[in-house]
């Protein structure tokens, strides 16, 4: 399945979490799409919710459906922790994650083109590959031809502190991530144990 290239705001908005980031699709209309969308809902059955909880966290991320089930998967198999809060973490540690988490970039769709064009580096190699999976202690810098980007710096400028679980140097345009993070300083509210419940009758 390919990656959902549609309106964002639209599914942002059935929804009901910003997919972007920045709120402003849920602040200007906080209802369904659609003509009945202010209406009444109809009441969500539990596949239902639990689809939709996984919707919520594919989308924000930014992942097919084939890389969210497969990375899904992968956290099954790590024996330390609960399988939902491993899971987030490896979405967490996914590069294009990162950048956004450094303040280089104002969205995850915008981190990901930023690694996708070559303006990232990983222990001062080009990496452009979004889905690489970064290591606590890996150095991620911006590759000093892309240090000026209007887009890069426009998100520095707008940024207002980064998360206890990633350090960046304004100076250097260098960053890291210093330790894994941990379930609650993440700021989504989402309920993975129903994706784990989700897959599970998936089978």
């Amino acid at each position: 399945m390919s990656r959902y290239t549609g309106p964002k705001f639209r599914v942002s908005r059935r929804l009901g979490v910003s997919l972007s980031g920045t709120g402003k699709e849920i602040a200007r209309r906080n209802y369904a799409p659609g003509d009945h969308g202010a209406g009444r809902r109809a009441k969500i059955s539990d596949y239902g919710m639990q689809l939709a909880e996984k919707q919520k966290v594919r989308f924000t991320y930014g992942l097919t459906e084939r890389q969210f089930h497969n990375l899904f998967n992968k956290a099954g198999k790590i024996r330390k922790g609960t399988h939902g809060e491993n899971f987030i973490v490896l979405l967490e540690r996914r590069l294009d994650n990162i950048v956004y988490r450094l303040g280089l970039a104002s969205t995850r769709q915008q981190a990901r083109q930023l690694v996708n064009h070559g303006h990232i580096l990983v222990d001062g190699k080009r990496v452009d590959i979004p889905s690489y999976e970064v290591t606590v202690g890996q150095e991620i810098s911006v590759r000093e031809k892309s240090q000026k980007n209007v887009y890069i710096q426009a998100s520095l400028e707008a940024q207002a502190g980064t998360l206890p679980f990633v350090e960046f140097n304004k100076d250097e345009m260098k960053g890291s991530l210093v330790r894994l993070p941990e379930r609650s300083e993440l700021d989504h509210d989402y309920n993975e144990n129903l994706i784990v419940e989700y897959y599970n009758k998936l089978g």
